[in-house]
């Protein structure tokens, strides 16, 4: 089975212990380090060889000396094949849109399970996915389509060259449908529901689910 090389940063160590201990203890994870806030986070990885950086990094928000927001645009730039769950009790929309526009693959709300938290970091790593807390991802969807300019008026839209059934199908995808789920919403089959996607990508130039999400969110097409 496979175990995957993480990182936890938080601020409370008592909090990173505990969560490192049962992550350990489902035995598909490698605890890399902990740290307790960002500088914290990126003097460490600076002294590891590229080979030994985590996968997967699990990041509070709310830190001292630098917050994880500011810790995952940072290290984005510097190591970007490192993904990023945010990993925090904060649901307020402003948080939730400026940790995806820094860099960051999902986010979850500490009250999960952590056997959830496992299957979270499995889908960024294997799947390429956006995991996000159902409440945090029904709280997105419901931002961005109660946002009538965004949906009407945004010219942005109109530039990307989206049909209305592709806007569907990339509002599914925000709210982590995967292709079964979204067809059954919209009543087609999945391999409908994986052509549109796959325009998608090439009317976006991008590549991936990740990629698609983070793009409907930072420029509110959704």
């Amino acid at each position: 089975m496979t175990r995957y090389q993480l990182a936890i940063v938080d601020d409370k160590p008592s909090v990173s212990n505990s969560l490192a201990r049962e992550l350990t203890n489902l035995d598909r994870a490698e605890i890399v380090f902990t740290a307790t806030n960002g500088v914290d986070f990126l003097e460490q990885l600076k002294v590891l060889p590229l080979n030994k950086h985590p996968q997967v990094v699990l990041m509070d928000i709310d830190m001292p000396v630098m917050n994880g927001i500011e810790a995952v645009r940072n290290s984005h730039n510097l190591y970007p094949d490192i993904q990023y769950i945010m990993l925090t009790v904060f649901d307020d929309d402003d948080k939730l849109f400026e940790a995806l526009k820094a860099g960051a693959n999902g986010y979850l709300l500490k009250e999960e399970r952590t056997d959830s938290i496992m299957q979270a970091i499995e889908e960024v790593i294997e799947k390429k996915g956006a995991p996000m807390s159902p409440r945090i991802a029904r709280k997105t969807l419901q931002l961005l389509v109660n946002n009538t300019t965004a949906v009407t008026t945004n010219a942005e839209v109109d530039k990307s060259g989206l049909t209305e059934r592709e806007i569907e199908i990339l509002k599914s995808m925000v709210a982590g449908l995967d292709y079964k789920e979204i067809g059954e919403k919209l009543f087609i089959s999945p391999n409908t529901v994986r052509n549109h996607i796959s325009k998608v990508y090439d009317k976006l130039h991008i590549s991936s689910k990740t990629q698609a999400v983070k793009l409907a969110i930072k420029n509110r097409w959704v």
